[in-house]
This record gives structure tokens, C-alpha cells and sequence, in this order.
């Protein structure tokens, strides 16, 4: 009994995307029970305190970054399943994007929340919200400066599903 529980320890987690021929495949959920999702993912643009204090103070050239940079979030959650080839349409309920100016860093820290109520959770495009806010603020403040850093992104926390609650640490 011991060895079989130390067996399925030390065995490799089985990829739900890979057949057993080792293709790609999108993951049949038509059998799964629909139920309440949400997740949050982080991401940081970081920069210098100078184009930090332009883009709060609305001084960039193409006009309000952190707007646009907000909706272009939005905007990539409804569309993660064209983007990223095996993740399935998700008749998404909500999306928040959230921007907070960091004066330590400096830059700023984006944070992406979907919900969805379904077979399959909204990590990705939680994630993918979060990349292509960050995206958008590099794109509209490159005019002052082109060094800026896109860091952290990772998965904060996620609610339900098969596999249950996940929260990062730190």
C-alpha cells in the first residue's frame, strides 16, 4: 500500500492537453457540470518615476494610457480562446481590470479578475487580460520611455472547478 501511494507521488502530473498518440487536444468538457469560476491573475509594468509621473498625470502623447490599457484587458479576456488555440469559448459574466500606479517600483501594478459560470475555468484569459493591459500601458508610454519591463505576471487565485481553490503565495 505504501509503495502504490509513493508511486503516485512521484508520477509526472498527466497533461490534459496531450492525447495519448503526444498531440495537442482541445479537452472535451461537454460532460462536465457547469459551475461558478473566478480568477485573478497580476502583472507589473515597471518604469522610470518620470514616465510614472506622466502617464498619471495624463501627459503621454496618445492620450490615456490607463483607459485604454483597461479596456484592451477587457477586451483580450472576451477573445482568449482566438488567441491562446486550445482554449475553449467562455460566455464570460464579468471582467475587472485594475490599475494601481507603485511608487516603489516604480510603474504600475495591473490586476485582472473574470468570472464565468461553466465547464472550464477563466485562468487564461484572466492572464492573457492581464499581459495585454500591460502591453497597452508599454505601447502608450513608449513615446517617453522604450526600457520599460513587463514582469510577474502569474495566476493570483482562482474558485472552483474540479480541481478546487488555488492561491499563490506571496
Amino acid at each position: 500500500m505504501a509503495k502504490a501511494k509513493a508511486a503516485k507521488k512521484t508520477a509526472k502530473p498527466k497533461l490534459s492537453h496531450i492525447d495519448k498518440a503526444g498531440q495537442a487536444n482541445m479537452v472535451d468538457v461537454s460532460a462536465k457540470t457547469p459551475t461558478e469560476r473566478v480568477a485573478t491573475a497580476e502583472g507589473r509594468v515597471i518604469m522610470r518615476k518620470e514616465t510614472l509621473d506622466a502617464v498619471i498625470a495624463g501627459n503621454a502623447m496618445k492620450g490615456d494610457v490607463l483607459g485604454a490599457a483597461r479596456l484592451a484587458g477587457i477586451m483580450a479576456a472576451k477573445h482568449t480562446h482566438g488567441l491562446i488555440p486550445l482554449c475553449h469559448p467562455l460566455p464570460i459574466t464579468k471582467v475587472t481590470v485594475d490599475i494601481f500606479p507603485e511608487h516603489a517600483f516604480p510603474g504600475f501594478l495591473v490586476q485582472a479578475t473574470v468570472k464565468v459560470t461553466g465547464k472550464t475555468g477563466v485562468e487564461m484569459e484572466a492572464l492573457t487580460a492581464v499581459s495585454i493591459a500591460c502591453l497597452t500601458i508599454y505601447d502608450m508610454a513608449k513615446a517617453i520611455e522604450k526600457s520599460m519591463r513587463i514582469e510577474g505576471i502569474r495566476l493570483l487565485e482562482k474558485t472552483g472547478g474540479k480541481s478546487g481553490p488555488y492561491k499563490a503565495e506571496g
